[in-house]
């Protein structure tokens, strides 16, 4: 009853078409011939990046993977990569005479699509598919990106292995040497993301809610391998494990949380209320908690980090100030609380 009463209040609350109502098994499968993230030599995986540090040029193939991979920099806690890569880059099996991939790149699960980006100029991921899958949990959105080209289209329902496009080196910043799969399995934060993008940010927003700013990864290489282990396995369990609490903010009163209706896990059930809420982010700003609180809330504010020896900016995306104990939101931290709450 409670399951049900939940899907009527968020297909209200917010048109969702089929929210938890659809209780889909997430099972996965890898979006290309590559395989290699489960042997001993995940670098046959993963696409290195060119890496310029202290003098010396490298490529590391640790660049590819998902988190804090990349721009290191040495701290009061030491040497540490403050450059969140939010999917993973995949490098390709096939190439022709002349180079070029010819990998399939296939959906890793049942969805539909619900983007695509053909004009690889309109995007940093170049020509790129989104597919939306409906888990046990709540819907949730893989992304491909860099691809030479698209075989598929918006509404199209799609199975997994289903072949989609096909890998290629599309976006800004990347050659046909260094050409990839970026994959990305992505929470999505606010219906009103093109009007935030109106109001906030600058350029031409080409792709509706469905901008890369309005989905926040997890870390899809540990998804797979846990997935593999345990079939039953939802993506709240998931973030319980992989991606600890880093920092929490209080959010005004009369904020829109579309994203606790959206994943009801997230506040153990409780409905979204015109009152003030904290909201519990791990470092790479995915919200893995919330819970209503009392008095009265203005305007945002950091309420507990993780205590650190160097700058929170470099742990967080650069969305917290301070040092130590004590933090607050930096004006991209501030937008990004704006986005999530709806406030804007």
């Amino acid at each position: 009853m409670y399951r049900q009463a939940l899907c009527l209040y968020v297909i209200a609350a917010l048109g969702m078409a089929n929210p938890l109502c659809a209780r889909d098994a997430m099972k996965l499968s890898l979006p290309t011939e590559n395989t290699s993230i489960f042997s001993s030599d995940p670098s046959q995986f993963y696409m290195y990046t060119n890496r310029s540090f202290e003098g010396r040029s490298t490529k590391p193939w640790e660049g590819g993977t998902y988190g804090f991979s990349r721009n290191p920099k040495r701290t009061a806690d030491g040497l540490i990569n403050t450059r969140l890569h939010e999917g993973i880059d995949i490098r390709p099996i096939r190439r022709d005479a002349n180079g070029v991939p010819q990998d399939a790149v296939r959906a890793i699960s049942d969805g539909k699509v619900m983007h695509t980006c053909v004009q690889s100029g309109q995007s940093n991921y170049g020509r790129y598919v989104v597919i939306e899958h409906q888990w046990k949990d709540g819907n949730y959105y893989s992304l491909y990106a860099h691809l030479n080209s698209i075989s598929v289209k918006p509404g199209q329902s799609v199975k997994r292995g289903s072949p989609i496009g096909v890998l290629g080196y599309t976006g800004r910043g990347i050659n046909l040497t260094r050409a990839h799969l970026h994959l990305e399995v992505n929470l999505f934060l606010h219906s009103g993301f093109p009007r935030y993008h109106d109001k906030a940010l600058s350029g031409t927003n080409h792709h509706g809610v469905f901008n890369g700013l309005n989905l926040v990864g997890v870390n899809v290489a540990e998804l797979f391998k846990q997935s593999r282990r345990d079939d039953g396995l939802t993506i709240a369990e998931f973030i319980a494990k992989n991606h600890p609490p880093h920092y929490r903010v209080a959010i005004p009163d009369g904020s829109r949380l579309e994203i606790v209706a959206r994943y009801p896990w997230i506040s153990k059930g409780k409905k979204p209320s015109s009152g003030p809420w904290e909201i519990s982010f791990s470092r790479e700003g995915i919200p893995v908690a919330a819970r209503p609180i009392t008095g009265t809330v203005q305007r945002p504010v950091v309420t507990w980090v993780k205590p650190s020896k160097t700058y929170h900016s470099y742990l967080t995306k650069g969305y917290l100030t301070g040092s130590g104990s004590k933090a607050g939101l930096s004006s991209s931290g501030m937008g990004y609380i704006q986005l999530i709450s709806g406030k804007f």
